[in-house]
């Protein structure tokens, strides 16, 4: 893969935010990587390692800094805005040349970006855009078009009628708020006979399978569920079990359920019928081009809005915010168009998730 600057020059991207101090600390500090004076110190922020999806990305991250010759300092905010800006604090203490992090709370992150910048230190955001301040590149896939291919799939599937749920994420998040108005407006557009239940979650699944559970409870003719995240599968596929919902699509009780992520299970669950689809997000070019753009600003190049070399677009933003969009494919059971939506197979080899 061609690793070289899409340009030579373009915009020049910089940090700017409050200036911000708080207690030092880490949580799973560790190094990996390669060694020796050539290769940068770069600190990486795991956001959590509660769900398959961010375990994935976790495991790539290591693999790719060999490729692209740096060296880790990797700690683990475990979904806890105070935990990540108290890893700031270490890697700064630590001398990283760059840092990687997923924000989970894209809103509070924004003085650190302030102190790294004050500190020279560029940042790459993986999975989030941060509300406000500046990043040298946002590495992430069009969460809007989730909302939609969600959307499309489900209103194509129940014919414009019926009910569903959305387990949303954390609405502090802006993927979150991406999926949600993405999938509402869609919705509210498209397919005005269907009504829809927002369950705010936070990405925790005892509060989504909580929530499920009362909205059966009280609507139990609930014919669709969309998954911002898989973080919900096993408790939403408990809940059809024990209702005897857990049927294959061609039963008339059939709840057609689409997810996000693209984990193997998720595709070994669409394989066998027990969900209908996914988006598969990249875990593995998260860490990859996260990887790529931080030691690409470490060397001094620069970025321009455009299509890249590996089948991606950048856009801009804000003024000094680009943002890499990485594709996301719906995948279905049989591959085929639905709604306007193109889609993979589930098997198809070229989803991560059939390779992790």
């Amino acid at each position: 893969m061609n690793r070289k600057a899409l340009l030579g020059c373009g915009l020049a991207v910089t940090l700017g935010a409050a200036m911000f101090t708080t207690g030092c600390g880490n949580d799973g500090e560790s190094g990996s990587g390669t060694t020796g004076s050539s290769a940068p110190l770069v600190g990486v922020d795991y956001p959590r390692s509660d769900t398959d999806f961010w375990n994935s990305y976790i495991k790539y991250a290591p693999q790719y800094a060999k490729e692209l010759g740096v060296e880790l300092k990797a700690t683990n905010s475990q979904n806890d805005i105070a935990n990540l800006i108290s890893n700031a604090q270490t890697f700064i203490s630590q001398g990283v040349k760059g840092v990687v992090m997923a924000p989970q709370d894209t809103a509070a992150i924004a003085p650190t970006l302030g102190q790294l910048e004050a500190k020279k230190i560029p940042v790459v955001t993986i999975d989030t855009r941060p509300d406000t301040g500046k990043v040298f590149m946002v590495v992430r896939a069009d969460n809007r078009a989730y909302g939609t291919k969600a959307c499309q799939f489900l209103g194509t599937k129940l014919g414009g009628k019926g009910k569903v749920v959305m387990l949303q994420g954390d609405l502090a998040s802006i993927n979150g708020r991406d999926r949600t108005e993405a999938f509402n407006e869609c919705m509210k557009k498209d397919f005005p006979g269907i009504t829809v239940f927002g369950e705010a979650t936070d990405w925790k699944a005892d509060v989504a399978a909580a929530k499920l559970q009362t909205r059966f409870a009280s609507d139990p003719d609930i014919k669709g569920v969309y998954m911002q995240s898989s973080f919900a599968l096993s408790g939403t596929l408990q809940i059809l079990k024990q209702k005897g919902l857990q049927v294959p699509p061609s039963d008339p009780k059939h709840v057609f359920i689409v997810s996000n992520d693209g984990i193997p299970e998720e595709l070994k669950d669409i394989g066998s019928g027990t969900i209908d689809a996914t988006v598969s997000q990249p875990a593995d070019l998260y860490a990859k081009y996260g990887l790529y753009y931080v030691k690409a600003a470490i060397d001094g190049k620069t970025f321009q809005p455009g299509p890249t070399d590996h089948g991606s677009t950048i856009i801009q933003v804000r003024d000094g915010l680009l943002e890499d969009q990485l594709a996301a494919p719906l995948v279905t059971q049989d591959g085929a168009t639905i709604g306007g939506q193109p889609t993979l197979k589930f098997d198809d080899k070229t989803l991560w998730g059939n390779t992790a």
